[in-house]
C-alpha cells in the first residue's frame, strides 16, 4: 500500500471476531451476530442517553465511533454472505474459491452467518525470538500481525480514548454534578453568599 512493504491491502474474510478468534460452528456463527445486535441496540441507548444529558464531547465521540464500528461490522456479518457468491465456509474453515468474491443474488450464506471483510495489513517488524527466552525461544513473529478493518479501527480508538481520557472524560461529569448540587441546594447558595 503507498509503495510501503510494511504496509499492505490483504483481503480476508473474517468468520469470527476480534483477531480471529471464533465461537465453533453454525450456532456459533448465529449466538456471534445476535450478540453484536443486543450490544449495538445497548449502545445505541446508551449513547442516546450520553447525549440526552449533555455529557463529555470526548466520551459522546468515544461511544459513537464504538457504534459505528459495531454497526459496519453487523451489516458485514448479516448481509455479505446473502451478497456474494463466495466465501468461507464457517463451519469447516475452508475458502471456497480462489480470487475475488462477485456480486450474486444467490449468495454463499444465510442471513446472519456472513463474514466480515478484512483488509488492512501492517507487517510493521519481523524477527526471531533470542533463544534465551522461555517458552518462544527462537520462534518468529511478527508485529502487528491482526489483519483488520476501518470499524475495527474506529472500535479500537473509541476504546483506547476512553482509557487513556477517562480522567478528563469523567471529570466533567462530576463538576457538572456539582454545579447543578450548588444551584439546586438553597443552604449551599446561602453559604457561598455570605462568604462573600
Amino acid at each position: 500500500m503507498f509503495g510501503a512493504d510494511w504496509a499492505r491491502i490483504h483481503f480476508i474474510e473474517n468468520d469470527g471476531m476480534a483477531f480471529g478468534m471464533k465461537l465453533g460452528g453454525d450456532y456459533g456463527k448465529l449466538f456471534l451476530t445476535l450478540f453484536r445486535i443486543v450490544a449495538v441496540v445497548f449502545i445505541a441507548w446508551y449513547l442516546i442517553s450520553l447525549i440526552k444529558h449533555n455529557a463529555s464531547k470526548s466520551l459522546i465521540i468515544s461511544i459513537a465511533l464504538i457504534f459505528a464500528g459495531a454497526i459496519g461490522n453487523i451489516l458485514d456479518s448479516i448481509f455479505y454472505g446473502l451478497l456474494f457468491d463466495k466465501g468461507i465456509d464457517p463451519i469447516s474453515g475452508i475458502y471456497g474459491y480462489a480470487g475475488i468474491a462477485k456480486f450474486s443474488a444467490e449468495g454463499y450464506a444465510s442471513l446472519f452467518h456472513g463474514n466480515v471483510v478484512d483488509m488492512f495489513y501492517f507487517p510493521i517488524a519481523k524477527g526471531t525470538y533470542p533463544e534465551w527466552m522461555p517458552l518462544v525461544k527462537g520462534d518468529k513473529y511478527e508485529f502487528f500481525r491482526p489483519v483488520f478493518n476501518i470499524a475495527d479501527s474506529a472500535i479500537s480508538i473509541g476504546v483506547i480514548s476512553i482509557l487513556l481520557f477517562n480522567r478528563e472524560i469523567f471529570r466533567d461529569k462530576k463538576e457538572k454534578h456539582k454545579k447543578e448540587e450548588v444551584i439546586n441546594n438553597p443552604n449551599i447558595q446561602t453559604d457561598i453568599e455570605q462568604s462573600l
